[in-house]
This record gives C-alpha cells, sequence and structure tokens, in this order.
C-alpha cells in the first residue's frame, strides 16, 4: 500500500499528472504483471469524483491510520533479527503522515528543492516507475518469506511456501497474479532459500533495474520521499553484495566496548 501511495505521489507531483490521468495508468499496470486487488482498488478511487467534480482523494486527510499489523510484524522481524525492511518503513511513513499539524508547520519554514517541469520521455519514465513497483514488491515478499522462515526454525515449523502463496492468491487483501509466480518458484524448488536467486525473480529483477533506479534518483531530486521504493533498493544491494561496511561497525563496536 505505501509503495502504490509512494507511485501516485511521483505520477501527481512529479510528473504533475491529474488523477483522472493516474487512474488510466494504473488500469494498465493492472493489465500487466502489477495485475492485483490493490491496483484494481487504487484505479476505481482515482476515478471517484465528489459531488463538485473533484476528485474524492484530495479532500481525505493525508494522515493514515494502522491496526498494528505492520507494527506487530516489524517488532516480529526485530526480534527475530531479519531485515523486513519495507514493512518496517512503512509503519513508520504512517507515523510521520500523523504527525500533520507538524509538518505543515514545517513546510512553512523548511525549503524544498527547487521543482523543475520533467523535461525527459514522460512515457519511459511511468514505464521505469512500472518496473520499480514490480521490483520493490519482490522485495517486500522476499523478506516477508525469509521472516517465515525464521520463524518456522524458532517455532519447528514445517511451512509449505507455495501452499501458503496459493492460499493467498485465493483471496485476501494482497491478491495477485504475481502470487502465482511465487507459488511456481516454490513448487520448483521447495527449499528455495531467497526468492531473488529463483530463476524467474533473478529475471524480472534484472530488467527492472535500470528503471527502478532512474525513478528513484529522479524522485530524490524532486525531494519527494520514497521510503519504501528506497528501502526496497537498498536490501536489495545490500542482499547482492558480499562485502558489507559491518566490519567497521564491529570494530568501532570492539573498540568502546573495550574502554
Amino acid at each position: 500500500m505505501q509503495l502504490i501511495a509512494e507511485a501516485y505521489d511521483i505520477l501527481k507531483r512529479g510528473l504533475g499528472l491529474e488523477e483522472k490521468e493516474i487512474a488510466e495508468i494504473f488500469a494498465k499496470w493492472q493489465d500487466g504483471v502489477l495485475n492485483s486487488f490493490l491496483i484494481e482498488i487504487t484505479r476505481d478511487i482515482l476515478r471517484f469524483n465528489d459531488t463538485d467534480g473533484r476528485p474524492m482523494v484530495e479532500k481525505i486527510l493525508d494522515s493514515a491510520g494502522q491496526k498494528g499489523t505492520g507494527k506487530w510484524t516489524a517488532i516480529d522481524a526485530l526480534d527475530k533479527g531479519m531485515p523486513v525492511t519495507l514493512i518496517g518503513e512503512a509503519v513508520f511513513a504512517r507515523c510521520l503522515s500523523s504527525l500533520k499539524d507538524e509538518r505543515v508547520r514545517a513546510s512553512k519554514i523548511i525549503a524544498a528543492p527547487a521543482r523543475d517541469a520533467f523535461q525527459g520521455d514522460k512515457q519511459q519514465f511511468i514505464d521505469d516507475l512500472e518496473q520499480a513497483l514490480y521490483a520493490s514488491k519482490i522485495i517486500s515478499y522476499a523478506q516477508g518469506f525469509m521472516l517465515m522462515r525464521e520463524a518456522a526454525k524458532v517455532n519447528e515449523w514445517t511451512l509449505n511456501n507455495a501452499g501458503i502463496a496459493a492460499m493467498w492468491r485465493g483471496g485476501c487483501i494482497i491478491k495477485s497474479v504475481f502470487l502465482s509466480d511465487i507459488t511456481a518458484a516454490y513448487r520448483e524448488n521447495d527449499q528455495l532459500e531467497n526468492l531473488l536467486v529463483s530463476p524467474f525473480f533473478l529475471k524480472a529483477i534484472a530488467t527492472a533495474q535500470p528503471g527502478w533506479r532512474r525513478v528513484i534518483a529522479q524522485s530524490t531530486l524532486w525531494g519527494i520521499p520514497i521510503p519504501a521504493f528506497t528501502t526496497a533498493l537498498s536490501f536489495f544491494d545490500g542482499y547482492r553484495t558480499e562485502t558489507l561496511p559491518a566490519n567497521l561497525i564491529q570494530a568501532q563496536r570492539d573498540f568502546f566496548g573495550g574502554e
């Protein structure tokens, strides 16, 4: 949901599109790899106008609530030492959104970067955004299955990952065509260490990478907050890296720990 909201923000504030135009982009995405219940309802929400003809979504207060599921998941991930960064950032994004009055005051004081009109190929950028959303979604599910894998170890469970994905595909708010690909990946290899190393998703991420990086770079230059997109890419870059700078952190810990 946070990723979709960020994509909406990029299209609206970055490209300057109206809700009806954004709705048609989501309608097109619904016919592709992003086909899902959430994309479908986002399309319909953006198409819905109030009685005065203005998009209803513009009149809804930008302060998101939560029931605690994301918070519980983030806490459990921390307890188990699993980097479920996307859900964590999504929870924090909602927390930040709830600081509405403070954000309004800050907006009057802290200057935003200059946001020039987009001069590039707009359709190419929209296609890049579709790939960025797809790649980030893959990362989110990969992280979720990592957490379930660790929970299975701790609790001595035997999980049927292909069955879990198929069950979600059958009907819930994360229902999507994409879940069929996860089911297939785990049926092909029930000992799959991570979705990111399965042949299907390895190819999908490789295809998405250039556009994914371009979207994040441009959005950052615009000053549009995209915590879910950026943490997804950072996780990916960290996961594929043989040597991380944690050796320096450990040296620092050893240094002050010996004082």
